[in-house]
């Protein structure tokens, strides 16, 4: 898994594979999920294509909590079965994508009064932190820790003392979601799977005995007629408007989309190092802050959703919610133009119609139809490895073959051999590419030094070269300039108004490494200005 040569995809080779092989397995959706099944089923020997509508990760695996976690709250639900099997995915996760995903403490304060909960609840919360560390915290290295008044302000000193009394501290995992999706994918592609972003599928085929045969994807203006043994419909909660199934046939899943959306704050407002736990007044739900560079994002909500999939955006009213609690439990005096980002996402739940989104199980269902049309949803981010697993096996039984999964031990690219407190712990440009790329930086550093006027900054106040833009281009299938500035990097959400004022020169860099034209590149930039403007009208309530 280290080479001397970057990994290069070129998106044309990439097409022509896709018109021309016959594949035993085509996957459709490049999210989490459909990455890691595209992975699991190269690693097994398969032939498999990866095709994706929009980008990797463009929905819910960009905009999720970005935590590896098992899930307090799913112990409070009395699910323990997910929260083991979480916390075992979780450290498979921490090994295999070591430089992705890294260990991040969670403060719970324990208050007097109009907290999380009080002392009287203190000691019952206690249990629960020790059944998680039994249930599979403990493979972390460090169990939960006992925290004085004291402590806790030193992990985040704009807390309000009044109430406070002291706090609980465990430790779960963090993840840029967008990079592990995207790292997934080129990884399965390294093991010899075509993977194409920005290709449609719009029809599912069959033969002449009704048997699914492959689909019709639809890119840059053409048709592609993609043939093979068997496809996974791994949309997530795009399933709720196309699932693939023939005209007549009888719905199966209900999915059901949850909506959750984070905003990001300035670091200084808030100063945490941990992720902090705070009450939302009013309602039964807690919200999480995360430091994340020099942000700190603030989430989630948890509603049902029934707009449009593509367009997701958080609303004024969602971004009220969470400053109020944020104000209430801090004494900072944050307003909606503090905000230089937002993310909204949906979960694709497994559901029927009634009842809250927040207590549903994120359990996933796995269905292969008579036809052998394949479909996986639910879940989440965590688990998707197994998911992965479970839907290949599957899908190999359509097949009639039987391999052995093997991603339970695969490293991704740039995993291999990478130390992550080695690299980071001076800090500086080793560091910064080193917790992105892994041992893949090496490939990012030769660029700036063949130019090292590609060093400079490509978004003002964050950490990114223009060396990463040209990287993105040659080696991570990024085709626009959203592709780059919302998920290459994570400019959108972490600086949405400088983002807007960079898209010229991304535009730029790409036009020179992908041969577009001066009007592709000039409407790209101008669309995404549009969306980042759309994006923030809706957030403060301007339409």
């Amino acid at each position: 898994m280290t080479t001397t040569e970057p990994l290069r995809l070129n998106r044309q080779e990439q097409l022509t594979r896709l018109a021309d092989e016959q594949f035993d397995m085509l996957i459709v959706g490049g999210g989490v999920t459909g990455a890691y099944a595209a992975l699991d089923a190269s690693l097994r020997g398969y032939r498999v294509a990866l095709v994706e509508k929009d980008d990797f990760a463009f929905g819910t695996s960009s905009k999720s909590s970005k935590m590896v976690h098992g899930g307090l709250r799913y112990i409070e639900q009395g699910n323990l079965g997910l929260v083991r099997h979480s916390l075992l995915e979780r450290q498979r996760l921490r090994r295999n994508a070591r430089h992705l995903v890294q260990r991040l403490p969670f403060l719970f304060p324990v208050m007097e009064r109009e907290g999380v909960f009080d002392k009287r609840l203190a000691k019952a919360f206690e249990s629960l932190l020790w059944t998680y560390d039994i249930a599979g915290g403990w493979r972390e290295g460090i169990l939960h820790q006992k925290l004085t008044k004291a402590e806790v302000l030193s992990h985040c000193p704009t807390f309000r003392e009044e109430h406070l009394t002291g706090g609980f501290m465990y430790f779960d995992a963090r993840v840029d979601d967008a990079r592990l999706t995207l790292n997934i994918a080129r990884t399965a592609a390294f093991h010899g799977a075509a993977v194409v972003n920005h290709a449609k599928a719009i029809e599912i085929t069959r033969n002449a005995h009704g048997k699914v045969d492959g689909a019709i994807i639809q890119t840059g203006g053409r048709e592609i007629r993609a043939r093979a043994g068997v496809v996974v419909m791994a949309t997530g909660v795009w399933l709720r408007d196309w699932d693939g199934r023939k005209k007549n046939d009888e719905k199966t899943l209900n999915v059901r989309p949850a909506k959750g959306v984070h905003v990001a704050i300035p670091w200084l407002k808030i100063r945490n190092d941990c992720t902090v736990t705070i009450p939302v007044p009013g309602r039964n739900r807690r919200a999480t802050i995360t430091r994340w560079g020099n942000v700190s994002y603030l989430g989630t909500t948890d509603e049902d959703y029934e707009g449009n999939l593509d367009d997701v955006c958080c609303t004024r009213e969602e971004l009220d919610f969470l400053l109020d609690g944020a104000r209430s439990a801090l004494k900072t005096d944050l307003q909606a133009e503090d905000v230089v980002g937002s993310i909204a996402g949906c979960r694709p739940l497994v559901a029927p119609p009634g009842g809250k989104t927040l207590e549903i199980k994120r359990n996933h269902e796995i269905r292969t139809a008579p036809d052998g049309l394949l479909t996986i949803v639910g879940g989440k981010l965590t688990t998707s490895r197994h998911m992965a697993e479970q839907t290949i096996d599957a899908a190999q039984k359509v097949l009639g073959k039987r391999n052995g999964c093997k991603t339970k031990s695969a490293f991704l690219l740039g995993a291999a051999g990478y130390d992550a407190q080695a690299i980071t712990a001076s800090g500086g440009i080793s560091a910064h590419l080193g917790e992105r790329y892994g041992t893949e930086a090496r490939f990012v550093s030769d660029i700036l030094q063949a130019d090292p006027d590609l060093l400079k900054p490509i978004v003002e106040g964050l950490p990114y070269s223009e060396a990463e833009v040209v990287y993105a281009a040659r080696h991570e299938l990024a085709c626009t300039v959203d592709d780059v500035l919302s998920r290459r990097i994570r400019a959108r959400l972490m600086a949405r108004d400088a983002s807007g004022r960079a898209a010229a020169r991304v535009g730029e860099i790409l036009q020179a490494e992908l041969g577009l034209s001066s009007s592709e590149t000039a409407q790209q930039v101008a669309s995404y200005r549009a969306a980042i403007e759309h994006e923030k009208s809706i957030l403060m309530g301007v339409k």
